[in-house]
C-alpha cells in the first residue's frame, strides 16, 4: 500500500506565502517524478510544477518566479513554496507521484487527497 498525504494549505491574503508538503509512505522502492496539480472550482485540473528524481524542475507559466518545487528523497517528501500568492491561485492542490513499489516492476501513478488553498482578503 502506498499513500500520499498533502498538508500546509489554508487561507492567505494576496501577496502572502504558503508551503505545501506531500509525504509518501508505504512499501516504496523508488519514487520517480513528482508533481503538483491544482483544480479551481469549475475548471479542469492543471499541472503546476514537476520535479524529477534528480531534481530537475518545470513550472506552469502562471507560477514561474513565484512557486518553487523541491523534494527530500530521504524523507520521500515533496514541497511547494508559494510566494506572492494571487486570488487566481485559489484551488485544491494535489500531489502526484510515479512510484515503484517494493514488490513491483513498473511505475504507477499515485495521488494525494488534496489540500485547499484560498487566497483572499
Amino acid at each position: 500500500q502506498v499513500q500520499l498525504v498533502e498538508s500546509g494549505g489554508g487561507l492567505v491574503q494576496p501577496g502572502g506565502s504558503l508551503r505545501l508538503s506531500c509525504a509518501a509512505s508505504g512499501s516504496i522502492r523508488t519514487i520517480n517524478a513528482m508533481r503538483w496539480y491544482r483544480q479551481a472550482p469549475g475548471k479542469q485540473r492543471e499541472l503546476v510544477a514537476t520535479i524529477s528524481n534528480g531534481g530537475s524542475t518545470n513550472y506552469a507559466d502562471s507560477v514561474k518566479g513565484r512557486f518553487t518545487i523541491s523534494r527530500d528523497n530521504a524523507k520521500n517528501t515533496m514541497y511547494l513554496q508559494m510566494n506572492s500568492l494571487k486570488p487566481e491561485d485559489t484551488a485544491v492542490y494535489y500531489c502526484n507521484a510515479d512510484i515503484i513499489r517494493v514488490a513491483g516492476l513498473y511505475s504507477s501513478a499515485y495521488w494525494g487527497q488534496g489540500t485547499q488553498v484560498t487566497v483572499s482578503s
